[in-house]
């Protein structure tokens, strides 16, 4: 079982790294799309400087177009990384309770809501994801049509095609949250029912004695005993000066 959760672990892993990717093309298209609306002014030969793009260049620059992009990278970027904040505990949790219990009560809590709320809510999401997205493939498409051609299209003339692709990412996105909920309930399962002696490292919970060393999947600083970076700096430089005038004496 604890193998099991770790490849679960490690494909929801790669796939949250993958899907990250979509932040890049979602910031550049917003930053080129904002910068031609707020610079119609200027031209090229006579035209708006988008209008000339979109002619001579290529039909992406239409703004419509720009802005469709804009939301199906949005779209990967959110779906791919549901399962990767998860398993890595970065998901905002409001606890009012939780953190007050030992580890034995945090565990239950985690596997309680696992098994009655995440898995059960994730299937039922999907399977409306999935007559989603089979409605849009389905949608205008004559017989003899091939599979990866006709299906929905924008609802505007200069819009994209195969509406169904991005909505089969958000069924993806889903399948794989699901994974990260089956990988941390079947390590907390292990945590609660194995032996008592087993250490590996958890997801969304802590160790009796690692408590309070990691906040949301990163490792708690206290700032009060942490050792200012400049401070460090400027030791070790007066160490390497003073070693070396040591070796020139």
């Amino acid at each position: 079982m604890l193998r099991l959760s770790d490849l679960l672990r490690r494909f929801v892993d790669r796939v949250g790294r993958f899907g990250s990717w979509f932040a890049l093309p979602m910031i550049l298209i917003t930053v080129l799309d904002l910068t031609i609306r707020k610079t119609k002014f200027i031209r090229i030969q006579g035209d708006p400087w988008q209008i000339w793009l979109r002619e001579n260049v290529s039909p992406v620059f239409d703004s419509t177009l720009l802005q469709e992009l804009e939301w199906h990278s949005h779209t990967a970027l959110f779906a791919l990384v549901l399962g990767f904040g998860y398993v890595w505990n970065t998901h905002v949790r409001v606890d009012l309770v939780r953190e007050n219990l030992n580890f034995r009560k945090k565990a239950w809590l985690e596997l309680i809501g696992i098994t009655i709320f995440l898995v059960p809510f994730t299937c039922i999401i999907i399977y409306f994801a999935v007559m989603y997205s089979y409605d849009s493939w389905a949608f205008n498409r004559p017989e003899g049509c091939a599979w990866w051609q006709c299906g929905e299209i924008s609802a505007s003339l200069v819009g994209l095609s195969h509406r169904w692709m991005i909505k089969g990412v958000l069924v993806i996105g889903l399948v794989v949250a699901l994974l990260a909920g089956i990988a941390v309930w079947l390590q907390v399962a292990i945590a609660l029912f194995g032996p008592r002696h087993w250490r590996f490292n958890l997801m969304t919970i802590e160790w009796p004695e690692d408590t309070g060393g990691i906040v949301e999947g990163k490792e708690r600083v206290d700032l009060e005993t942490a050792e200012d970076q400049l401070e460090l700096q400027a030791r070790r430089m007066r160490e390497r000066v003073e070693a070396e005038n040591q070796q020139r004496e």
